[in-house]
């Protein structure tokens, strides 16, 4: 049965530099990678290609040593200029240089009819073969999902609150039938529903509204209301035992590309955002993308972060960096390794803050360009109440945390970990007042309970 959410809590980071609604012409990336750091649950990653070997998109290039199944794919034809690893040999990026012309793997074909008679099994094969299945992600845990479980359901986020985010319905625009076809696929994995969860701020789009075997859930509100773990938590909560699946709305196309076109296509528009950006738009490219042919020349200061991501959960590249795999944006912000005068005692009309502390009297409402600034040190774990009034979910996350860093396993089962991944929590750690790396403890938290 569908659901109709409206969320009272939650913080909106309204940030200048949104990307235009155009397509930048003539302009992509001439090496590509993949990063085993991008998956979570992946532990012990083994290259199965060697420096200049030739690879098609869909030639698996790693897989993990304790689960030899799931496949990570090339996402583009060519070279594979270097695997670059750190401590222990461990790998880093498998480095792709491309060819100008794409080749693909072969898969089977199936028209619209032929996937109503598609068997799980079939499916299953295919899936984790081409590389497209990890692009669903089991909760809880927020790792790739195994093909051994049943999901009790599959949850569909068609909307991103993050700050800046790109707009799916211009990142898919003309992907209906192949949306259409990985939902008929998916329909295969659960005996439960698959959730399309909407923006019930936003008019719904051809994209999402002609879907046939779905459930619509309407949710509206602020920030984190586009986060899937949010909309799971209001629409069907996960219970210590349960296993839910979600995937982004890229991803289902891409599995019913694969089964209609025959081929694991890893072509993607990524949203160039940011306030140092001089053209924030789209880029028609690969995933995995090098980010250096979207900024060169496109920056209105050299001083910048670049960021794989959006600016809370995203992670921080170099210029010449790559674009991780569930990525569809790069944000550039102003680099904060400055001093300010007074701090935050200074009045300003300025600055961005939930908190409305004392001088900073700036709002929401407005566009804002925020550097990366801390504007303070790690100090002790000062209790607050404000992580409340930013996490709309029945979860007390400053007592998840504390007992997380307490290692207490009774406490974190109590207190709702199996409902989040970092994600969920990202804007605690931003008007966190102690400055504590809120997104990684939470993971080390994970992880325990996981593992142990």
């Amino acid at each position: 049965m569908s659901k109709t959410i409206k969320l009272t809590k939650g913080f909106d980071i309204n940030l200048k530099g949104k990307a235009e609604k155009k397509l930048a012409s003539n302009v992509n990336s001439e090496t590509f990678a993949i990063k085993p750091s991008d998956f979570h649950g992946i532990l012990r990653p083994k290259a199965i290609v060697n420096q200049g070997d030739k690879v098609k998109a869909g030639t698996p290039i790693f897989i993990d040593k304790k689960n030899d199944s799931i496949k990570i794919t090339a996402p583009v034809s060519g070279e594979i200029a270097e695997i670059r690893r750190g401590e222990k040999r461990r790998i880093l990026e498998i480095i792709i240089l491309a060819d100008k012309d794409q080749e693909y793997e072969s898969f089977k074909k199936y028209s619209v009819s032929e996937l109503q008679n598609l068997s799980k099994q079939e499916a299953t094969e295919t899936m984790l073969t081409s590389g497209v299945w990890p692009n669903l992600v089991q909760r809880p845990f927020g790792v790739i999902a195994s093909p051994e479980e049943t999901p009790k359901a599959i949850h569909i986020s068609a909307f991103n609150s993050h700050p800046l985010a790109p707009d799916y319905d211009f990142l898919l625009k003309g992907e209906e039938q192949y949306f259409q076809a990985g939902v008929s696929v998916l329909k295969l994995f659960t005996s439960g529903p698959v959730n399309l969860n909407i923006n019930n701020n936003a008019e719904i789009s051809n994209l999402f509204s002609n879907t046939n075997g779905v459930t619509i859930n309407k949710i509206s509100g602020k920030h984190p209301a586009g986060n899937v773990g949010v909309q799971i938590h209001h629409i069907d909560p996960i219970n210590k035992g349960d296993v839910v699946w979600t995937i982004d709305p890229y991803g289902v196309s891409q599995i019913g590309k694969l089964f209609l076109e025959g081929k694991y296509d890893a072509s993607k528009k990524i949203a160039l955002t940011g306030s140092e950006v001089s053209e924030p738009q789209y880029y028609d490219t690969y995933l995995g993308a090098n980010v250096t042919s979207f900024i060169q020349d496109n920056l209105s200061n050299d001083h910048v972060r670049v960021i794989a991501g959006n600016v809370l959960t995203g992670t921080k590249i170099e210029k010449d960096g790559f674009v991780g795999y569930f990525d569809h944006q790069i944000t550039v912000l102003p680099e904060g390794d400055h001093a300010e005068f007074l701090g935050w005692i200074l009045p300003t009309t300025k600055k961005l803050s939930f908190h409305r502390a004392f001088g900073l009297l700036g709002n929401s409402s407005k566009e804002h360009v925020v550097d990366t600034n801390t504007n303070g040190e790690p100090r002790a774990f000062v209790q607050t109440g404000v992580f409340e009034k930013v996490t709309p979910m029945d979860v007390l996350p400053t007592h998840l945390l504390k007992a997380i860093l307490a290692e207490d396993f009774d406490d974190m089962e109590a207190l709702g970990i199996y409902e989040v991944i970092e994600e969920d929590l990202a804007l605690c750690e931003f008007i966190d007042v102690s400055k504590h790396d809120v997104q990684e403890i939470l993971r080390e938290g994970l992880d325990l309970i996981q593992y142990s």
